[in-house]
């Protein structure tokens, strides 16, 4: 009988908790979804004696990029060229207008592409993976791999396998980036559309108005309040340099703007960036499990491929499923499969930042691996969980811990799908 326990649905995990402290140590975790690919792994725990690793399902955000839109750059720069141009710059505001030029050096004509980083930390999560689970990509394993339709999710899927194939030449892989794989890579249900266009908007646009104060970096920038008046719209530049700044951890150029930044403001900006991804991707209570009932496909994939994976009598069976694309199914994914401090349901935005948090849920690279272990039958099979290579727990009762029998997880997914 699968047993649930309550306590692991109702109490957030430690891993969740974020403090302002926290932030302001490491500024660049203000960045958010912006936050580079951590490398601070623990050691993992030895599976039960018998038991060796025989597939692994996982799903991959794609790595570093750049802002959205070279746009995103231009428009600060132009901003603060004028401005020079009139000299009403303060000397922080040459500085940082000598940087923008510097970022823009590397960053023009690559908005929306993978960073150099990026690939590198696909490659680096995929030799991880054959380093951690050799037995699973021995010999002539089938490998079976496929991305969204964005150029930046097929970049990070090449990476990953190019670093596979050079890791054992004899894989068959197989990797694909068609249309048909966004019914579950990236699916998003004409419900949850509607509610991310809805009401909750105005709540968000409330709170950012509370949390962003931009009077004093204008006073920083510029010498001329007057110029300011007529020629800027503070909050917006505000968030401008707040975008840059949480990106160039993503580039190659080693520049930071967090000078510009007090970091009470980096906070605060800060939550209302996880405040927008919480809302609509996550387990807010007001969205009323719309985001993680929208991930009921990519489960359903994930069951279906298992099943596969693991019958005996399948000849064709492959030994891993990789699967990338983004953010947005990441976090509705962690959220749905239970792990641990990915769950929490509050509805007070001013406590989202204390029981959830976008860094340590979808970093640029983040990943979901299930590494299924096989004992002395076919049916005696275990699964781990990581989140971010990391080791985590769901909420099922298990006598393993961190290893879970894949007949009570198949049991949980069922009830969830159903």
């Amino acid at each position: 009988m699968l047993i649930i326990t309550l306590i692991s649905l109702l109490v957030v995990g430690a891993s969740a908790q974020t403090t302002f402290e926290e932030v302001a140590a490491t500024p660049e975790k203000s960045g958010g979804v912006y936050f580079a690919y951590p490398l601070d792994f623990a050691p993992q725990t030895p599976a039960p004696k018998g038991y060796k690793p025989v597939y692994i399902s996982h799903y991959g955000r794609h790595g570093s990029r750049y802002l959205l839109n070279d746009r995103d750059y231009k428009w600060v720069i132009d901003l603060l060229q004028q401005a020079a141009d009139v000299q009403v710059l303060s000397p922080l505001g040459h500085s940082a207008l000598e940087r923008l030029q510097e970022v823009w050096k590397e960053a023009e004509f690559h908005g929306d592409e993978l960073a150099p980083l990026g690939e590198r930390q696909h490659r680096g999560i995929a030799e991880r993976m054959f380093t951690s689970f050799p037995e699973v990509f021995k010999g002539y394993g089938r490998v079976f791999a496929r991305s969204t339709t964005s150029m930046r999710c097929r970049n990070s899927m090449d990476a990953f396998v190019d670093r596979l194939r050079e890791l054992n030449p004899r894989l068959q892989i197989r990797h694909e980036t068609k249309r048909v794989y966004m019914s579950y890579l990236n699916y998003h249900s004409p419900e949850h559309i509607a509610f991310n266009d809805g009401p909750w908007k105005e709540l968000y646009r409330k709170f950012q108005a509370e949390h962003t104060h931009p009077e004093r970096m204008m006073e920083a920038l510029f010498t001329d309040a007057s110029w300011v008046r007529w020629n800027v719209n503070p909050d917006e530049l505000m968030w401008g340099f707040y975008w840059i700044a949480s990106d160039v951890q993503d580039m190659e150029c080693d520049i930071s703007f967090y000078d510009i930044f007090t970091p009470q403001e980096l906070f605060d900006l800060w939550q209302c960036f996880n405040f927008r991804f919480y809302a609509a991707d996550a387990d807010w209570t007001d969205n009323h499990g719309l985001a993680l009932r929208s991930c009921h496909p990519l489960l359903r994939n994930f069951l279906e491929c298992a099943d596969a994976a693991l019958d005996p009598n399948n000849a064709d069976r492959v030994v891993a499923d990789l699967r990338f694309g983004h953010d947005g199914n990441v976090i509705p994914l962690c959220a749905l499969l239970g792990l641990d401090g990915c769950t929490a349901s509050t509805s007070d935005p001013d406590d989202f930042y204390k029981v959830w948090s976008d860094f340590k849920v979808s970093p640029m690279g983040a990943n979901v691996q299930l590494i299924f272990y096989r004992g002395k039958s076919a049916d005696d099979v275990l699964v781990k969980f990581l989140h971010n290579e990391h080791e985590t727990t769901i909420p099922i009762v298990t006598d393993c811990s961190p290893y879970y029998h894949w007949s009570d997880v198949r049991a949980y997914w069922l009830s969830l799908l159903q």
